[in-house]
């Protein structure tokens, strides 16, 4: 429906903007709302607001040579590490000359970190980590001064409110964007001392228990590799080897990518294992995601959730919506169910989760929906979701490329990875830890939506 906006001359001067879009009745509703508040913008509450970034000067940590000049000294963190909530595997890193050469990307923890492009505006916030860290390419990183609380602009930035004037000031067509200028000019309530430290008490336990959940899953990951002897195992990419005649032509590959003794090793462990070992192909069945196409993308709506929207932990926040007409001509084809393991085929490739709940929306086609055939009805889901997310599924998908980045993985090829078929009760262990590892991350979220939830009705007050 069209929407009319009216609005002053000086108004559009002193924007600089003349696109209708910026004008949105919506948009200038919120800010009304804000301005009857004491605010400021966020260029007057910070004390750093910085883009900077490593030029390329990184490296991953898997190259496995001898670092004598530590180049693998700091942790340069990226869009994606965010969005899969993964800051260890496939990891990109900085020389410790490097790190100090770039003294603004520093980054101790506690900073909130703003996308530029592509999924413009999207808002993360970095916990402490363990090593040094630096700020990626294609991201802002604010660090506030003392008259605002961090927590509680991160909270607000995440909200209604701050989502919608930052969606604002996005422009552009492909890629989306938003200029550091147009950050600073997002206003900000500054509501009272108080109820900033209440907010920030929230993150806090929301915070602590992602580290127990975390901590939970790894030691999931642990188990499984120590069953299977590789708990300590480290990738060695070999510079020279042979291979036979009959392999290059059992295989219909002729690169030498694809012959790599790393990926022979993880394998060979697979199919020593004593409890044996089986097909993808035979343990589960598949069902492919929809692509809806541009076009029906609606404002409101029901979910089209996209890889960018999940990790190991599960879905967050979809950023696109279909109408509810398009859902129900889809849903039952494409709608997910509880209990549905799903597994990511394109883009970042071997993400995997067990549905806790339906989803209100449809997949899009880089996800396969799997279910169990009749003869695996008793393996644990979970421990087959961490196999699939594992180093295991990686190191396979990762020889079926020749080593390249890939896009897409077929569900053909899909079906030939070799799953180890784990003992039953390691198994239960496995899948005891991954369930309590889930059920904290969800506390977790609740946590941050019940922050969210009271920022936005002390701004409704």
């Amino acid at each position: 429906m069209a929407q009319i906006s009216y609005i002053k001359y000086n108004d559009v001067l002193e924007a600089r903007r003349y696109d209708a879009e910026f004008f949105k009745p919506e948009y200038l509703e919120i800010e009304r709302k804000i301005f009857k508040l004491n605010n400021k913008p966020i260029g007057k509450i910070i004390s750093l607001l910085t883009d900077y970034h490593a030029n390329g000067s990184y490296q991953t940590l898997n190259e496995h040579v001898e670092l004598l000049d530590k180049k693998d000294y700091a942790l340069m963190v990226r869009t994606v590490d965010f969005e899969t909530d993964n800051f260890e595997s496939n990891s990109k890193y900085l020389s410790e000359s490097s790190y100090n050469f770039l003294e603004k990307t520093k980054m101790f923890g506690g900073e909130i970190v703003i996308n530029k492009i592509g999924n413009a505006g999207r808002v993360y916030f970095l916990q402490n980590l363990s090593r040094p860290v630096s700020l990626g390419m294609n991201q802002f990183m604010i660090r506030t001064n003392e008259n605002i609380n961090n927590y509680y602009l991160y909270i607000y930035l995440i909200s209604h409110y701050g989502k919608k004037l930052l969606e604002r000031r996005i422009t552009g067509a492909v890629p989306l964007s938003i200029d550091k200028q147009s950050v600073k000019n997002v206003i900000v309530p500054i509501l009272p001392q108080s109820f900033q430290l209440q907010i920030e008490s929230i993150v806090k336990s929301a915070h602590a228990k992602q580290t127990q959940s975390k901590q939970l899953y790894r030691e999931a990951e642990e188990l499984l590799l120590a069953e299977l002897g590789l708990l300590d195992y480290q990738v060695k990419h070999t510079l020279s080897f042979s291979t036979t005649k009959k392999e290059i032509e059992e295989a219909h590959r002729y690169d030498s990518e694809y012959f790599q003794p790393k990926y022979a090793e993880i394998i060979k462990k697979i199919e020593k294992y004593e409890g044996g070992w089986d097909f993808a192909g035979e343990m589960v069945k598949w069902k492919k995601g929809v692509e809806v196409g541009t076009d029906a993308y609606t404002e409101t709506g029901k979910d089209f959730v996209r890889v960018s929207d999940f990790t190991v932990f599960g879905l967050s926040e979809s950023n696109r919506k279909i109408s509810d007409e398009a859902f129900e001509g889809l849903k039952k084809n494409y709608q997910p169910k509880q209990g549905e393991i799903l597994f990511t085929k394109d883009g970042t490739i071997g993400i995997s989760y067990v549905l806790k709940e339906n989803i209100q929306g449809v997949l899009s086609g880089a996800f396969l929906r799997l279910t169990f055939k009749e003869k695996y009805q008793d393996f644990e889901k979970e421990c087959l979701s961490l196999i699939f997310s594992s180093i295991l599924c990686k190191m396979q998908v990762e020889k079926l490329s020749g080593g390249a980045l890939i896009a897409h993985l077929k569900p053909s090829d899909f079906e030939t990875f070799k799953i180890p078929l784990i003992k039953p009760s390691i198994q239960q262990q496995i899948a005891e830890k991954i369930q309590e590892s889930h059920r904290l991350m969800k506390e977790s979220k609740d946590l941050l939506e019940e922050a969210k939830r009271k920022v936005e009705e002390e701004i409704e007050k």
